[in-house]
């Protein structure tokens, strides 16, 4: 009599396993996206005028949007993230010593496999990631 409820108790941790790392693996990829898109990003909006006359760096915020948006989009498995959206923007030094800030949000929408099957399941889980990153000249902090 405990065996067959011992078994769906054990089918339905295993399809709530595989659910998880499902989601887990999404916002991975997103997370891994995010951040080389902000790398690529503070790296390809360096204005070349500011960086090689002035020696500072300054940066392109439309540049950085569409770097950023475009490098996302190519590393993220389209067939598995749904409704992706991408914001990117560029903050400029606080103060003194301080460098530009390039940050990347995403976020989606990924199926579930088992989750469709339970009554009131949605079956699709929201992903988000978040990355930054700071070119600098020199080794000084913030």
């Amino acid at each position: 009599m405990l065996f067959p409820a011992a078994v769906l108790i054990m089918v339905a941790l295993a399809a709530m396993a595989v659910d998880s790392s499902i989601a887990f693996l999404a916002q991975r990829e997103l997370a891994n996206a995010t951040a080389a898109a902000a790398n690529d990003a503070a790296a390809r909006a360096v204005s070349d005028a500011s960086f090689y006359e002035q020696n500072r760096i300054e940066l392109s915020a439309s540049t950085v949007e569409s770097v950023a948006v475009e490098r996302v989009r190519s590393l993220v498995d389209q067939t598995r993230h749904h409704g992706l959206s991408v914001e990117a923007e560029a903050q400029p030094p606080v103060g003194p010593g301080c460098g530009w800030t390039v940050r990347v949000r995403a976020s989606s929408q990924v199926e579930e496999l088992f989750a469709r099957a339970l009554p009131g399941g949605s079956g699709r889980v929201d992903v988000r990631a978040q990355s930054s990153a700071v070119p600098r000249q020199d080794a000084t902090t913030c």
